[in-house]
């Protein structure tokens, strides 16, 4: 499979590099091992050809990745911020307040502060109104991730059989909204980095060479050794 996709790109991309058409590791056949090798060579038209046979999971094999992704991380992307996180991943998040607040609330000012600007008191009931059909819908939205998640992990569940390292001391149960966000934020950023963030366009940084580094090995260990200590 991997060869049939990458074969007819495979000389082009030899080609660009100036490698010979026999050159191993070929593109075509070991494309974890070419792009160890080769991809801060690559420009984004060609190294993007490879997205069609790795999945992101897989792409994290390739150092100059992860790399690109820990850049990507060190700029605060919105697209994995908190607030947008909190609304993307529903299912990876703990808190307690109820779904679809922060919506309802954007919602109402919005139609109060702009659609309705100008308008009595009266009519500005609607925008309390619009707020709180957009609760709801948020709610309902997030329920359903949820509720979806759930069977996906219940389809997948295995009972282990029972063993004397079942009773191991759980750790301490976190309890502030400031620590589940502090726990949430790293999964988020966890799962980035190792190409398991589901829906998430991992194209745009993967292939992006303007995150290349001149450090990347030592971004990168400092990086896992951060994972250590913790």
């Amino acid at each position: 499979m991997v060869d049939s996709v990458l074969s007819m790109d495979a000389g082009v991309i030899l080609k660009y590099l100036d490698l010979p058409v026999d050159y191993r590791p070929s593109p075509a056949d070991k494309p974890v091992e070419f792009l160890t090798k080769h991809l801060n060579q690559l420009p984004p038209h060609l190294s993007s050809k490879f997205s069609a046979v790795l999945t992101p999971k897989q792409r994290t094999m390739v150092p100059a990745i992860r790399n690109r992704r820990l850049e990507y991380l060190k700029s605060n992307p919105t697209d994995l911020s908190f607030t947008h996180a909190r609304h993307e991943w529903p299912n990876l998040w703990q808190g307690r307040e109820r779904p679809g607040i922060e919506e309802g609330d954007e919602e109402r000012q919005w139609a109060n502060n702009n659609f309705l600007e100008g308008f009595d008191k009266h009519v500005k009931k609607l925008g309390t109104l619009l707020g709180g059909y957009e609760e709801e819908r948020e709610a309902e939205r997030v329920r359903n991730v949820r509720r979806q998640q759930r069977a996906v992990q219940e389809d997948e569940f295995v009972p282990e059989e029972d063993d004397s390292d079942s009773d191991e001391e759980l750790p301490d149960q976190i309890e502030t909204e400031a620590e589940l966000k502090e726990a949430f934020e790293r999964r988020i950023r966890e799962l980035f980095i190792y190409g398991m963030l589901e829906g998430y366009d991992y194209d745009k940084v993967d292939w992006d060479e303007g995150l290349d580094v001149d450090n990347d090995r030592e971004l990168e260990e400092k990086w896992f050794e951060e994972e250590d200590e913790e």
